[in-house]
C-alpha cells in the first residue's frame, strides 16, 4: 500500500509543478486571470507549498491593483460601462475586494448623477430653474467635485432670478395680478388673492380681524403681493401644502410654534469643519450646529430659508486649496587656487663638539684643541618646493516641492553632526550623564507660498548654507565643532512659470604666507631662490534658482454666486420675483372673446380718449378708470362693474373666478369735498381689488 501512495504523491507533485510553470508563463504573457487559475490548480495539488502561495498572492495583488487603477481612470474619463467591466473582473479575481465594491457603488452613483444631470438640463431648457437647482443640488451633495453639475449650476444662477419662489407651492403662486386697495381689511385682501389664484389661506387666531392695509400693485405676482402684505403688517407665512398657506403674527412665540425646521448635513471635501461652523454662526446666527472633525462634516438645524443660504455659503467656502510646485535649484560653486614656490632654507644652525670615543664628558684640554675636524654642525637642510593646486567643485541640489497655499515646507540636504552634552550632578552620590544632540550641516531651505487669484505666487524664502570649519577638543575630551553659516531670507512675488535667480552669497578668502632669508629674500623674483612663498585663494558662491508652477488655483466665482439676497435682519426670506412670465392676448382686444361663463372685459379706450383719473374713493373701494373724449365734457359716473369684468394686467391672460359674496362697504363719508367729481358707486372690496 505504501508504493501506490508514493506514486500518487509523486504524480500530484508533478502536476502541481506543471501547473505552476504554466501559471508563470501565462502571467509573463499578461494573461493574469488564466495564470491565477493555474496557480490555484497548483495550490489544490500541493496546499502547503509556500512558493505557490506567494506566487498566487503576488499575481493576484498585481492584477487587482492594475485593473482597479484602470477602472478608476476610465470612470474619471466618463466611461462608466468600461469601468464597470473592470470592476467586475476584479471581483472575479478577488470576491471580497472592498475597493472594487466601492467602485461599483461609484458606477451606480455616476449613472444616477448622469440621469439627474439630464433632468436638470431639460429643466433649464424649459426655464424651470428651481427644478434644475434641486437636481443639481442632489448631484453636488453626493459628489461636490462634479464639474458638469457645477458649471450648469453656475449657468442656472446666471439665468435665474436671485430670489426663486417656494418650490412646494403650485404655479398659481406666481400668477400675474394687480391690486388697488385703500384701508381695506387685510383678510378681505387675502380673500381676493385666494379667488384670483386658487390658493388657500389659513389665519392664526391671533391675527387681528380689524387689521387694515393699503396696497397698490400693478403688473406684479401673487407671490410678491403676499410677500409685501406680510412684510408691511408684521405677519409671516408657513406653506402647508401645494396650495395652502398659513398666516400668523411675526413674533418669536409664533415662529417657534409654526416655523418648520430642516436638518442639513454638509460633507466637506476641502474646507475645515470648524471654519465652516464659525462662518455659519457668524452670518446666519445659527445655534444648532454640530461638527464632526473625524468625518469633516457639519450638521445644521435651521429654517429652510437659512438652510438655502447655508448651502450657498458652504459651496463658496468648500473649495480646493491652491497648490504650487516649486522647482528649486541650489548650486554651490567652490574654487580653490594654491601656489607654493621657493626654497625652504634653514633658519638656524647648531654647532656642537663631537663626542669622544669613550663617551665621557669633554675635558678642558680637548676644548683647547677644537678645530674643524672635531666640531659637528646640525640643521643644515633645505627643501625646494614647486607646487600649484587648482580645485573646482559644484554641489547641485534640485528639489521639487509641492506645497499648499500658505503652508510651510522645509528641505534639508546635508549631514547631522553629533554634539555631546555632559551633565554632572554634584553632591553625595553624584554622577555624570551624557546626551547627544544633532546639528544640521549643509543646505536648509524653508519656503512658504501664497497663491493669488491673478495666478501669481508670493514666496517667503529662507536659505541657510552651513559647513564644518573645524573640530575642537576640550580639556575634558569632549568634541566640539566650529560651523560656518551663510543665510539669506526674502519675500518675492512671481508669475506662474517665472524664474528668479538669487545669488550673492559669496565667501572669498585670499591668503599669502612665506619665509625667506633677510635682505636677499626681499628682492623680486630672486626672493623665490632665497625663500618660499605660499599664495592661496578660496571662493565659495551659493546660487538659488526658484520657479513656481501653479497646479491648482481658486476660480473667481460668478457674480450671482458671490453676491445674493439674504433677507432682512429678522428674516432670511428673500424678496420674491415680480417678473410676469406668461404673456397672452390682452382681453378686450380686437378679436378676443371671453371664455364660456365669464363676463366680458371692459372695452379698451378708443383713439382720441384719455383715461379719467380716480376721484375720491371710499375706504376699501376702488373707482374704475373711465375715459373721456379729448376736448369733450366728462361723462357721468360709470356704473358698478363686477370685479371679474375689470381688465387684468396688461398683456397677461387671466381667468378670474366668480366673485365672493361679500357685502359692500358703507357709502363715502360726508366730509368729501363738494367740488370733487361724483364718486363711482361703492364696489365689493374683495372683488374690486383684483385686476
Amino acid at each position: 500500500m505504501l508504493i501506490p501512495a508514493a506514486v500518487a504523491m509523486l504524480l500530484a507533485g508533478c502536476a502541481a509543478q506543471q501547473a505552476y510553470r504554466e501559471g508563470n508563463e501565462l502571467v509573463a504573457q499578461d494573461k493574469v486571470e488564466a495564470g491565477l487559475v493555474k496557480y490555484q490548480e497548483a495550490l489544490a495539488a500541493d496546499p502547503g507549498n509556500v512558493t505557490y502561495k506567494a506566487a498566487w498572492l503576488r499575481a493576484r495583488d498585481n492584477a487587482t491593483n492594475r485593473l482597479l487603477t484602470q477602472a478608476e481612470r476610465e470612470l474619471a474619463a466618463g466611461q462608466p460601462v468600461v469601468a464597470l467591466q473592470d470592476f467586475q473582473r476584479v471581483l472575479a479575481i478577488d470576491p471580497v475586494n472592498d475597493r472594487a465594491r466601492a467602485g461599483l457603488r461609484l458606477v451606480d452613483a455616476d449613472r444616477r448623477q448622469a440621469a439627474l444631470l439630464e433632468e436638470a438640463q431639460a429643466a433649464v431648457e424649459r426655464k424651470d430653474y428651481e427644478t434644475a437647482r434641486q437636481r443639481l443640488g442632489a448631484i453636488l451633495t453626493e459628489r461636490p467635485t462634479h464639474e458638469a453639475a457645477r458649471q450648469l449650476l453656475a449657468e442656472v444662477n446666471e439665468k435665474a432670478s436671485p430670489a426663486p419662489g417656494e418650490a412646494a407651492l403650485s404655479a398659481a403662486f406666481r400668477t400675474p395680478i394687480s391690486l388697488e386697495f385703500r384701508d381695506a381689511p387685510i383678510k378681505q385682501i387675502f380673500e381676493v388673492i385666494a379667488r384670483h389664484s386658487g390658493l388657500n389661506f389659513l389665519f392664526d387666531k391671533d391675527v387681528r380681524t380689524d387689521q387694515r392695509a393699503s396696497v397698490f400693485l400693478k403688473n406684479s405676482t401673487v407671490e410678491a403681493a403676499v410677500y409685501y402684505l406680510l412684510m408691511s403688517n408684521q405677519l409671516e407665512r408657513q406653506v402647508m401644502d401645494g396650495n395652502t398657506i398659513l398666516i400668523y403674527p411675526n413674533v418669536a412665540a409664533k415662529q417657534k410654534e409654526y416655523q418648520e425646521m430642516t436638518v442639513k448635513t454638509f460633507y466637506l471635501a476641502n474646507a475645515d469643519a470648524k471654519a465652516v461652523s464659525n462662518t455659519l454662526k457668524t452670518i446666519l446666527k445659527s445655534r444648532d450646529i454640530v461638527i464632526d472633525e473625524k468625518l469633516n462634516l457639519v450638521i445644521l438645524r435651521d429654517s429652510p430659508e437659512a438652510i438655502k443660504l447655508a448651502t450657498q455659503l458652504v459651496a463658496l467656502q468648500d473649495v480646493a486649496e491652491p497648490e504650487v510646485m516649486l522647482d528649486v535649484e541650489v548650486l554651490e560653486v567652490q574654487r580653490s587656487r594654491l601656489l607654493d614656490l621657493g626654497v625652504d632654507w634653514p633658519t638656524s644652525l647648531a654647532f656642537a663638539p663631537l663626542t669622544t670615543s669613550t663617551g665621557g664628558a669633554l675635558t678642558i684640554d680637548q676644548l683647547r684643541n677644537l678645530n674643524g675636524s672635531n666640531i659637528g654642525v646640525s640643521g643644515i637642510s633645505g627643501v625646494v618646493t614647486a607646487k600649484k593646486t587648482d580645485s573646482d567643485s559644484n554641489t547641485l541640489a534640485n528639489p521639487r516641492i509641492r506645497v499648499r497655499n500658505k503652508e510651510k515646507a522645509k528641505v534639508v540636504i546635508g549631514d547631522k553632526l553629533p554634539t555631546i552634552t555632559t551633565t554632572i550632578s554634584s553632591g553625595v552620590g553624584g554622577f555624570a550623564s551624557e546626551s547627544v544632540n544633532y546639528v544640521d550641516v549643509g543646505l536648509t531651505l524653508n519656503v512658504e507660498p501664497t497663491v493669488y487669484l491673478n495666478s501669481e505666487v508670493g514666496i517667503r524664502i529662507s536659505l541657510e548654507v552651513s559647513n564644518l570649519v573645524d573640530t575642537i577638543k576640550t580639556s575634558s575630551g569632549t568634541t566640539a565643532y566650529r560651523i560656518g553659516t551663510r543665510s539669506a531670507s526674502t519675500m518675492l512675488q512671481l508669475k506662474d512659470g517665472e524664474n528668479q535667480v538669487l545669488a550673492g552669497l559669496i565667501k572669498a578668502e585670499d591668503r599669502s604666507s612665506g619665509s625667506h632669508l633677510p635682505g636677499v629674500g626681499d628682492v623680486p623674483l630672486l626672493g623665490r631662490l632665497f625663500g618660499s612663498k605660499q599664495d592661496s585663494r578660496d571662493k565659495t558662491e551659493v546660487v538659488l534658482s526658484i520657479t513656481p508652477h501653479l497646479i491648482r488655483n481658486i476660480q473667481r466665482p460668478a457674480a450671482s454666486t458671490s453676491e445674493f439676497s439674504a433677507g432682512t435682519e429678522s428674516s432670511f426670506r428673500r424678496r420674491p420675483d415680480t417678473a410676469v412670465r406668461a404673456v397672452a392676448v390682452l382681453p378686450g382686444a380686437a378679436g378676443a372673446r371671453p371664455a364660456a361663463g365669464q363676463p366680458a372685459a371692459l372695452p379698451a379706450p378708443q383713439p382720441g380718449q384719455v383715461p379719467l383719473q380716480q376721484a375720491v374713493q371710499q375706504p376699501g373701494a376702488m373707482v374704475p378708470a373711465t375715459s373721456v373724449s379729448a376736448g369733450g365734457p366728462p361723462p357721468a359716473a360709470a356704473p358698478s362693474v363686477p370685479a371679474t369684468s375689470l381688465p387684468p394686467t396688461p398683456g397677461v391672460q387671466v381667468n378670474p373666478l366668480p366673485a365672493p359674496a361679500i357685502a359692500p362697504l358703507p357709502a363715502a363719508p360726508a366730509s368729501a369735498p363738494a367740488s370733487a367729481p361724483a364718486a363711482a358707486p361703492a364696489m365689493n372690496p374683495a372683488a374690486a381689488g383684483a385686476r
